[in-house]
């Protein structure tokens, strides 16, 4: 087998993009226990749902940056590729 370095960049950034993409998992997560202890909240006082959504959609919001960052890591690396 004859792997020039070509083929190790291409190798090593599929497998980055791997990696990066992983960071979609956290966001997932904390997006799902926010929803729920706001759902939780809504339930124990209807009268503060309006402050209690708007809060929970704005921590969401910073939350699902991280996974977006992965993903544009993740495109970046397998899309483009300076050192080849």
């Amino acid at each position: 087998m004859n792997i020039n370095g070509s083929d190790l960049i291409k190798a090593c950034s599929a497998i980055g993009a791997g990696l990066a993409v992983i960071a979609g998992i956290g966001p997932g997560v904390g997006q799902g226990i926010a929803a729920g202890h706001g759902a939780s909240a809504v339930g124990r006082n209807p009268g503060a749902s309006g402050k209690i959504m708007s809060t929970m959609l704005l921590g969401q919001a910073v939350a699902e940056t991280t996974g977006l960052y992965g993903l544009l890591v993740a495109m970046l690396l397998l899309f483009v590729q300076p050192l080849s």
